[in-house]
């Protein structure tokens, strides 16, 4: 299972099919409103891992789903993730000119702007996910995938988090409250791709009860191997400054338990993520092997 064929060469080729779908799904950049579709565009195209639309589809896959279905999922939530990552980036909250290696949106834009196109792109998830309804009217996969995507994106889910994250930037946490903060704020939406795209695909509730698991698992191991890069990486291998968490006076899963321990518990929440999949008695190597490389990426 470790290997599976070229690992590389299967993920290049399906983020290239991810990419290709969420670009299908943008607004056009038209008519008076021509800046915010801009706005909106310009950090959606902006590269990325696109590893929530190529988890989404890859479990609607596991359950053999029609893959039509699935992609106004994908954009969706590629679009839900882009809104976050905007909004982080202000002045308000991160205060961040770079992300990806380029200028963040309300640098190019303006403040206002990247407020009302990160708004905007949260707003067009859900229409471009409605129009699921297109391809299948009143499926209730649909209606159930749509609801999981709005509670694991709002107060509940992603937003709870980044809350709780912002409220407490800078003081002392409690280990119960990290974990708060990264399941909440990276594993939900990890959560809503990977049941997504398992309702799509016709899962039952047991069998989404798995999925949910393994994705929780997996972007808590996310989350801590990030962590772990800032301390251990350079910034050409990042891509993004190291040691920002340390400069910032950030409470990580490093600074709480050192970098050995953080790397045990990355190790075995992946192995809990793989044995979840395995107990669905279905077969996705790639989906294994690509949880198994979150885990243990290098960037």
């Amino acid at each position: 299972m470790e290997h599976y064929g070229n690992f590389k060469d299967e993920l290049k080729k399906r983020t290239d099919h991810a990419e290709e779908v969420i670009r299908r799904w943008l607004p056009e950049e038209k008519g008076f409103a021509r800046t915010m579709a801009e706005t909106m565009n310009y950090s959606m195209c902006a590269g990325g891992k696109r590893l929530r639309p190529v988890l989404l589809l890859e479990c609607c896959r596991l359950f053999d789903g029609d893959e039509a279905l699935a992609e106004p999922f994908m954009a969706g939530i590629e679009m839900i993730h882009t809104h976050s990552l905007i909004h982080d980036d202000l002045p308000a909250i991160d205060n961040d000119d770079y992300r990806r290696g380029r200028l963040t949106a309300h640098r190019v834009y303006g403040e206002a702007m990247g407020i009302l196109g990160g708004a905007a792109l949260l707003n067009y998830a859900y229409e471009t996910m409605f129009r699921a309804f297109d391809h299948a009217p009143g499926d209730a996969r649909v209606i159930q995938a749509l609801r999981i995507m709005a509670e694991k994106t709002g107060i509940f889910g992603m937003l709870g988090g980044q809350s709780v994250d912002v409220e407490n930037d800078g003081k002392p946490l409690s280990k119960e409250m990290l974990d708060y903060i990264y399941k909440h704020k990276t594993s939900a939406l990890l959560e809503a791709s990977m049941m997504a795209g398992a309702v799509l695909g016709g899962a039952d509730e047991q069998e989404l009860a798995l999925v949910e698991s393994a994705a929780s698992d997996i972007g808590l191991a996310f989350q801590i191997r990030d962590d772990i890069l800032d301390v251990t990486s350079t910034s050409e291998e990042l891509g993004k400054p190291v040691h920002s968490d340390e400069k910032n006076n950030k409470i990580t899963y490093v600074t709480l338990f050192g970098t050995e321990e953080a790397s045990r518990q990355v190790e075995a929440l992946s192995e809990s993520a793989v044995s979840s999949l395995e107990k669905l008695n279905r077969k996705n190597e790639f989906l294994t092997a690509l949880v198994r490389e979150m885990a243990g990426r290098r960037k």
